[in-house]
């Protein structure tokens, strides 16, 4: 089980002990071809995905980095998720990543295996302050291809305010599945319609591993097979499917008139189950003046299948002609202090410790950092990278899920439609 009592319990301590820490991973020198100075830097390039909040504070830490490493220039850039990996895809095709990158656990493999990403075991990176179960995430085979800049895990958000007008008890998050269900009923039938339960958390695949991993199901073998049964994916289905087409649930057509926005981030839905680190942009979109955090439902409540996911990633190109650079660059995104001052939980809460102590946790960042600290008993090894292909199959799963929504597909015609594009796509990769 991963251990949070040390990771979250100090989170401001003196600059300078935490400055000292952080210097052990920094000291890496230029290899042959590696020529840079302060009169003749070489330049990286990094990419990563956000919006303009995440830009701000990514182009923040990229001058830091160079105030402190004057034989590097960064040249950064950065585009909404889902075109990020297009680009990538794009440019893997023609031999060119970009010598940094965020990534995201999903598509790890897929590179990695394909040996676009550079082993960092190669590199000087100090994994020392890392809590040592969630670095798998980022290996494949034995070879480091992430680093994790930061942890999330899965939660319930509901806004209290939204509660109290209709008699309704907050929640504590000790709830089976049934109770949730009943939950959201509640919301949508006091509130005549004017504000649902929540969404359809069976079309989220990360609710859907949660779910597995409570019921001791793996969802992937290590041969890179499907963990779990049709029957299985049926069942999940199903424990929506009393409440599709009732006040209790948003529909899918009105989920489409809503995007981008999440019903809940459109104050249309009571709830959300989604990841802790979105707390600071629903409190924007919502306007909200706070939002609270609980576990999801779980049927046995001594294993709530949680775990602490890495948010996001760093890796570098197999190509890149800067390899101590890169590696000097991606040491700093995640040990340096003043890094994670910059960032707060906007990433997720840091996981490297060194760059936890460093930074000040209040208000909202705080709120995200309880939370995890609130279920850490609960919390078990982070899983390794998915299997290739891995945000396709991901992507079809909340395509087949809004079908079934729309009424489109039955549940068993859902299940059919998903594992055959699932054997398809692992036999493609096989």
């Amino acid at each position: 089980m991963i251990n949070r009592r040390h990771f979250l319990t100090t989170v401001a301590v003196g600059a300078a002990s935490a400055a000292a820490l952080a210097a052990c991973g920094t000291g890496s020198s230029t290899s042959a071809g590696e020529t840079g100075s302060a009169e003749n830097p070489v330049t990286i390039n990094y990419t990563w995905w956000g919006n303009d909040d995440r830009a701000e504070r990514t182009r923040k830490a990229i001058a830091l980095f160079e105030e402190k490493n004057p034989d590097i220039k960064v040249n950064g850039n950065f585009t909404d998720f889902a075109g990020y990996w297009q680009k990538r895809a794009t440019e893997a095709a023609g031999g060119g990543l970009p010598d940094v990158m965020q990534w995201d656990l999903s598509y790890l493999r897929d590179y990695g295996q394909r040996n676009q990403l550079l082993d960092l075991g190669t590199v000087n990176i100090n994994t020392d302050a890392f809590e040592k179960s969630l670095l798998p995430s980022g290996q494949i085979r034995g070879k480091t291809y992430g680093i994790p800049t930061s942890t999330n895990a899965f939660a319930v958000y509901y806004d209290p305010a939204k509660l109290a007008p209709l008699g309704i008890a907050e929640p504590t998050g000790t709830w089976t599945y049934k109770e949730f269900n009943d939950f959201m009923t509640e919301v949508g039938t006091k509130s005549n319609g004017a504000i649902y339960g929540g969404g359809d958390y069976t079309s989220v695949w990360w609710m859907f591993n949660i779910w597995l991993r409570q019921n001791n199901i793996e969802a992937f073998t290590e041969d890179g097979r499907l963990g779990f049964t049709k029957d299985d994916l049926k069942k999940w289905w199903n424990q929506t499917a009393a409440l599709r087409g009732t006040p209790a649930m948003i529909s899918e057509e009105r989920v489409t008139q809503l995007a981008p926005k999440s019903p809940f981030s459109s104050n249309s839905a009571a709830t959300e189950c989604t990841w802790d680190n979105f707390m600071a942009g629903y409190l924007s979109d919502t306007g909200a003046k706070e939002l609270k955090l609980v576990p999801p439902p779980s049927d046995d409540p001594d294993n709530l299948g949680l775990f602490l996911k890495p948010s996001m990633l760093m890796v570098a190109s197999a190509k890149t002609k800067y390899k101590d650079a890169a590696g000097r660059f991606i040491d700093f995104m995640v040990n340096d202090p003043e890094v994670g001052q910059i960032f707060k939980t906007s990433r997720g809460v840091p996981a490297s410790k060194t760059q936890r102590d460093g930074t000040t946790f209040e208000g909202t960042d705080k709120l995200v950092v309880d939370y995890e600290k609130s279920i850490e008993q609960y919390l078990k090894d982070a899983p390794e990278p998915p299997i290739v292909g891995f945000g396709t199959l991901e992507a079809s799963f909340k395509r087949v899920a809004s079908d079934l929504n729309y009424g489109k597909l039955t549940v068993d015609g859902a299940a059919d439609a998903w594992f055959k594009e699932a054997e398809d796509l692992i036999k493609q990769n096989a």
